[in-house]
């Protein structure tokens, strides 16, 4: 999830600690609950600290090892540690028990994301991505705020409200994981296109009622579309380009980073008078008929490389920062 959602579950779950009869009973250890909570909801994210090296590192680590199983237990013992160091007379086990639940949260909702985690280290380097929410879900982030005012306000005592709320989160992500098992079967059954051996993407959006799709092919090339509604429809087939400069980008730093983060990477070549521009593009991630996540560079007749860049920009935006006039 993003992290505004993260955050206003870390305060959710502070309030669902009210149901733990000391907490409800100790204001201090509740005010410390909540700090253990919003720290522990935030903590695997703090790999975003590999901005400050660069782009490439920031996408090869993000949600990798901070997410990875030995993570979970470094990310509760140090919290759970910080907050008795500083607060020493509160009872570590309940701060335990909640950081526990705030990490695992955290990485548990992180699945249902396109963008996915290796949650699964060190028995598998896999990124998992079950498709199923949008990194950014209205209903999850309403729900909470919601909750929150009403718990502040309050006009609802937080047990009954926050038990109520993560029950009805509960019953949504069971809704949502069998929407998206359905729909996956009947888009199969929807494409009188399909050839065998074709696997089928149903990635989330915003809105409940529409989804993006993408087909892999066995040859490695994708049609991609969407499903509005009961509409199925196919907008661009992408094919990977075998064009040498795209396997020459293949040594760099910025492709190797998109190349180890996307198994959906398709690059496409652009031959000019002073050399060549190769455009890698995550194909789950198709908005306003451009792929915003990119890696490109810019190499001379030779291979050489001129520039490059890895991240979330519009086609215009990098054209600016690469510097880039092909018309």
């Amino acid at each position: 999830m993003d992290t505004a959602t993260h955050f206003v579950m870390g305060i959710g779950l502070a309030g669902l600690a009210y149901t733990d009869p000391a907490v409800a009973e100790d204001p201090k250890l509740a005010a410390v609950i909540l700090i253990a909570t919003v720290i522990g909801s935030q903590a695997p994210d703090f790999d975003t600290l590999f901005r400050l090296k660069n782009n490439a590192a920031y996408i090869r680590n993000h949600r990798g090892l901070s997410h990875s199983i030995p993570f979970w237990l470094i990310w509760i013992l140090s919290i759970t540690g910080l907050i008795c160091l500083i607060f020493r007379d509160v009872p570590a086990g309940h701060v335990a028990l909640w950081v526990t639940i705030a990490v695992c949260l955290h990485v548990f909702t992180d699945l249902f994301n396109t963008y996915g985690t290796q949650a699964f280290r060190p028995f598998t380097d896999k990124w998992i991505s079950w498709n199923i929410i949008h990194i950014f879900d209205p209903f999850i982030f309403g729900t909470h705020v919601a909750a929150i005012m009403l718990w502040i306000t309050g006009l609802i005592p937080p047990t009954p409200l926050f038990i109520t709320l993560y029950v009805a989160l509960g019953l949504y992500y069971i809704w949502r994981t069998w929407s998206h098992f359905r729909l996956k079967n009947r888009v199969r059954d929807m494409d009188d296109e399909r050839q065998q051996g074709d696997n089928y993407y149903i990635i989330p959006t915003v809105s409940w009622n529409r989804w993006h799709v993408v087909k892999a092919h066995q040859n490695g090339s994708y049609d991609i579309g969407g499903l509005n509604g009961k509409h199925l429809f196919w907008t661009k087939h992408a094919v990977p380009s075998t064009h040498p400069a795209a396997e020459a980008s293949k040594s760099y730093r910025d492709v190797q980073a998109f190349r180890y983060f996307s198994s959906f990477a398709v690059a496409e070549v652009e031959e000019l008078e002073w050399g060549y521009i190769v455009r890698w593009a995550d194909v789950r991630y198709r908005h306003r008929k451009q792929y915003p996540f990119v890696a490109v560079v810019t190499m001379d007749k030779q291979f050489r490389l001129i520039k490059s860049y890895i991240g979330w920009l519009s086609h215009e935006k990098m054209q600016k920062r690469l510097s880039l006039h092909t018309n």
